[in-house]
């Protein structure tokens, strides 16, 4: 989704890319010329804030941060809740958007709604970003363009696998939550995301998703992206039920000032440019 309402003459090769979830802020920054990293940085809430609470938070980050206060000729702004849904595109209708997002989600008749399509998936992605912040990066900005980061994470999976044929089971692990995408001979089969607090949660819902869907752990390849290291306790409690575990891969061409934590962390963040 863009946001195209004011044009700026940018001559820069720097584009900024914000990722912004109620529990934390991260930011990337890409020299386009070069094909380098130069920035990349998270910044964690002690707990989870509102929409309202997060936009003091990026302020203040804009006041702070000096690599912050370059002009930036593409301004990317990744939305990251659980409030969203995924709609076949022949059965999508724009005066429905509400009511797609209401059997699943806790919306408002105040909140504005956005959609993005995923052409790879013939799906629309239904979800809610934060108005406040599109407001506020349009103040400061002008042009910038918008999405949702589940948009991002089904279509880059999608595009890794493309030409596989057997099933493939991907849990992207993120701060307090996490996403299962499962995909089928190049087809996505089924996404969610699920909220968690304990490592018991963690497996509970993927051993729940895979006895739902037919899928085997001792026999299931899973595949783990985002915030997990091997051996820590997700990692450790996963392999004990799921035998067949592998790291992902952003298979990105960037150059890096700083390397990333790992090279399937960071996953959406940097996969957004």
């Amino acid at each position: 989704m863009a946001q195209t309402n004011k044009d700026y003459n940018k001559l820069t090769n720097l584009e900024l890319s914000i990722q912004i979830s109620l529990s934390g802020l991260s930011f990337c920054i890409l020299q386009s010329d070069t094909k380098t990293i130069t920035t990349l940085k998270h910044v964690g809430f002690e707990k989870k804030l509102n929409p309202f609470e997060v936009l003091d938070k990026l302020i203040h980050l804009f006041n702070t941060e000096s690599v912050l206060q370059a002009s930036f000729s593409n301004v990317n702004i990744i939305y990251t809740n659980e409030l969203s849904t995924l709609v076949p595109k022949p059965l999508f209708k724009e005066d429905c958007l509400a009511d797609y997002l209401k059997f699943n989600s806790k919306i408002l008749k105040s909140d504005f709604i956005a959609f993005d399509t995923i052409e790879s998936n013939d799906s629309v992605n239904v979800y809610v970003p934060y108005v406040n912040i599109n407001n506020f990066i349009y103040e400061k900005f002008g042009n910038f363009t918008y999405k949702h980061f589940s948009t991002i994470l089904i279509e880059r999976i999608l595009f890794i696998e493309k030409n596989v044929d057997d099933t493939r089971v991907y849990v992207n692990v993120n701060t307090n939550h996490f996403e299962i995408i499962i995909v089928e001979k190049g087809r996505l089969i089924f996404y969610n995301t699920f909220e968690y607090t304990t490592k018991e949660d963690f497996i509970y819902y993927i051993l729940f998703t895979a006895e739902q869907l037919k899928l085997n752990p001792e026999t299931l390849n899973l595949i783990l992206i985002g915030d997990v290291i091997k051996d820590d306790e997700f990692y450790k409690i996963t392999y004990k039920y799921i035998r067949h575990i592998s790291f992902g891969n952003r298979f990105d061409n960037y150059n890096y000032l700083e390397q990333p934590k790992t090279n399937y962390s960071n996953f959406t963040l940097i996969h957004s440019f």
